[in-house]
């Protein structure tokens, strides 16, 4: 191991080398210098960034994952040895799941600190990809450093090189920048220091912080250089909370009063910005009703009175009516998704308007929206106070209160529905638990310490509906990119991010089978995630709507073919997930009825290991189901198709075509 450099400066964390803002140059001597590999010059700089919003400060990059190869293993891994003091570094099994575990924790940190991942160039680097994505559909910050193609070319093409005839300058990594909001390839060592002072804007930025992508060549990674110290001081990047403009928020408050069927939709900004307490408020003064996204279920406690729950095509029968009914809506970081605005139908009434506080100038401006650009937190605050005495109808008010309290006991019925038995071996009663009698199960163990996270299958649309969420970051569902695999590596982001607090990871079979390798690194470190698997034998969801539109539900079984052979027409598949998860370390816990699964999801709360609850659902037909979609969602049918093979597609189409016809541009 390379011993550590002598230190040519004060210590560090000397009081003279922090600022506010950024370092002052006037602390330190920008003559002094340090010589270190480019890798060894990262993760020092790294180790050194912090975040402060509202005068409390974080760790920007808190830790590192990696997985090692050629290309990085003697550049970052060797500098990863050599600050091994500073810099915390988890070992992962895959590099997609590696972004995910990063992206769970900096959600949970609320965006104010973030892992780095590092990996190989070739498949480690584009495995990443996917998690990428993810990270900036969703503004979420992580780090990326790929390895990279010699810089030198000593050798072309070098092992994993992608050769481009039309460019010499063209790596995999190029993959990377269209799911970036920043990249860049250091090729010179000096090139480091702007780059990543640029890197670390774009992590702290609100508005245009996703994936950061810094390429790093194997030999540059390797190569030393004579650095500046003052590249090494501490900085504090501070978060911004623009206000909103008086003159906007003058107009709003005219929009809200001049109103008579108010809604507001909560989104994902209300989190970031930790602006729940300013929405309560809001909504405590003016008793406008509120309804949340997926990304911001949870602004309100599932009891408050004014939380009407999820909207949109996954949203309740409450929240659905008030939008088809609302003559404002109030948007606060949201960025209207599909699934948000029922594709373009929800919002129905004539001459409705909108009215958008986000910090993003992009999204104050959908639906021809009168915009207010500021922070979520400021310009809630700011209006609730330009609100004064306003208060929704009574009339309004009482409506919707009752509506509320008739879908929760929709909700207590779908959770505590009676499941029809069937005969086990023995002949004695063995009903299996359905999904929405798991979640019944969870629901009425959980406290608002518990965390549940999921992102794909038919969960998300059962638990926007159905799931009475009690603190402002119990509900974690990412449906901004909705990633099968991302709930295991997640839940152990989150994990790291919130020690101490039982967080679950609920997951299908399909899901499980995407992305089960990150169970390994729960047991390394012994992080206790609760993992709640579910197994219905293929895509239930997605078979759910193949049948819809007249596509059989074809290929979204787990199934042998039958006995004349045709595919997945016959038995469900041998497999063992529960023993599957069992080799990978975790202690699972099998429960076939509505009783067992009680005492075993709390057994998983109870234990301080990585612990699996695995059980076998019945289907929704059986029992009082979750209540079907509330709203439409487009996904194209056939125009045409064969009669005898497709019987239900043109029934299918007409459907479709009659939703269609609902579609609106709001000017």
């Amino acid at each position: 191991m390379t011993p550590r450099p002598t230190r040519t400066t004060p210590t560090e964390n000397d009081p003279a080398h922090t600022n506010p803002a950024h370092t002052n140059p006037a602390h330190t001597n920008p003559a002094r210098t340090t010589r270190l590999t480019t890798a060894q010059a990262l993760i020092r700089f790294l180790t050194r960034q912090y975040t402060d919003r509202d005068g409390t400060r974080h760790r920007l990059i808190s830790a590192t994952w990696g997985i090692f190869g050629h290309g990085n293993v003697a550049g970052l891994g060797q500098a990863l040895v050599q600050y091994g003091g500073d810099m915390p570094f988890h070992q992962g099994r895959n590099e997609q799941a590696m972004v995910h575990a990063a992206v769970g924790f900096a959600r949970q940190s609320n965006r104010l600190s973030t892992h780095a991942v590092t990996t190989s160039i070739g498949p480690g680097a584009t495995n990443m990809v996917t998690g990428a994505a993810l990270a900036t559909i969703n503004h979420l910050p992580v780090l990326l450093l790929p390895g990279d193609v010699f810089a030198t070319r000593p050798a072309d093409p070098v092992l994993q090189q992608l050769e481009t005839p039309y460019a010499g300058d063209v790596s995999v990594n190029d993959c990377l920048r269209p799911v970036s909001k920043y990249f860049d390839r250091i090729t010179r060592p000096e090139q480091l220091i702007p780059a990543a002072l640029q890197a670390m804007r774009v992590l702290t930025d609100p508005v245009d912080t996703g994936a950061v992508t810094l390429a790093l060549p194997q030999d540059v990674q390797a190569e030393a250089y004579d650095w500046p110290d003052d590249f090494f001081a501490e900085r504090t990047w501070t978060i911004r909370r623009p206000p909103p403009e008086p003159a906007r928020i003058a107009a709003a408050a005219q929009a809200v009063r001049a109103s008579e069927r108010p809604l507001l939709v909560a989104g994902g900004g209300v989190h970031h910005s930790a602006a729940e307490d300013a929405l309560r408020a809001f909504a405590d003064a003016t008793r406008v009703p509120v309804a949340s996204t997926q990304a911001g279920k949870g602004s309100l406690r599932h009891d408050h009175p004014a939380d009407v729950g999820g909207i949109g095509h996954t949203g309740t029968a409450t929240a659905n009516e008030l939008a088809r009914t609302a003559d404002l809506i109030i948007g606060v970081g949201t960025r209207y998704t599909d699934f948000t605005t029922a594709s373009a139908t929800l919002f129905s009434r004539p001459g409705v308007r909108f009215l958008n506080l986000n910090i993003a100038p992009f999204d104050a401006h959908k639906l021809a929206a009168q915009p207010v650009v500021a922070d979520a937190r400021e310009a809630l605050t700011a209006l609730t106070e330009a609100l004064g005495d306003y208060s929704a109808d009574p009339a309004h008010v009482e409506a919707y209160t009752n509506a509320k309290h008739a879908w929760e006991d929709r909700v207590t019925t779908s959770f505590t529905a009676t499941a029809t038995a069937t005969a086990s071996k023995d002949g004695e009663a063995d009903a299996r638990p359905t999904q929405t009698q798991v979640l019944g199960a969870l629901d009425a163990l959980v406290s608002e310490d518990d965390i549940l996270i999921n992102a794909a299958g038919s969960l998300p649309g059962d638990l926007h509906k159905l799931w009475r969420t009690r603190s402002r970051d119990q509900y974690h569902v990412e449906y901004g990119y909705s990633c099968m695999g991302y709930e295991i590596p997640a839940a152990i982001g989150v994990s790291l991010a919130a020690p101490g607090r039982p967080v679950w990871a609920l997951v299908g079979d399909g899901t499980y089978l995407m992305l089960p390798t990150e169970i390994v690194t729960a047991v390394q470190e012994n992080v206790p995630i609760k993992m709640v698997l579910l197994q219905n034998h293929g895509y239930a969801s997605i078979g759910g709507l193949s049948a819809s539109v007249g596509a059989e539900g074809f290929a979204t079984q787990y199934r042998l073919p039958d006995a004349d052979g045709r595919p997945y027409k016959g038995p469900p598949l041998p497999v063992d997930l529960a023993a599957n998860a069992a080799s990978l370390g975790m202690d699972v816990l099998r429960a076939r009825t509505v009783e067992e699964l009680r005492a075993a999801l709390a057994e998983a709360r109870r234990a301080t290991r990585p612990t699996c609850v695995y059980v076998e659902t019945e289907t929704a037909d059986t029992v009082s189901g979750p209540p079907p979609a509330q709203a439409w969602w487009d996904v194209p049918v056939a125009e045409t198709a064969d009669a005898e093979a497709t019987p239900s597609a043109a029934e299918a189409r007409e459907e479709y075509e009659r939703h269609a016809t609902a579609r609106r541009h709001h000017l």
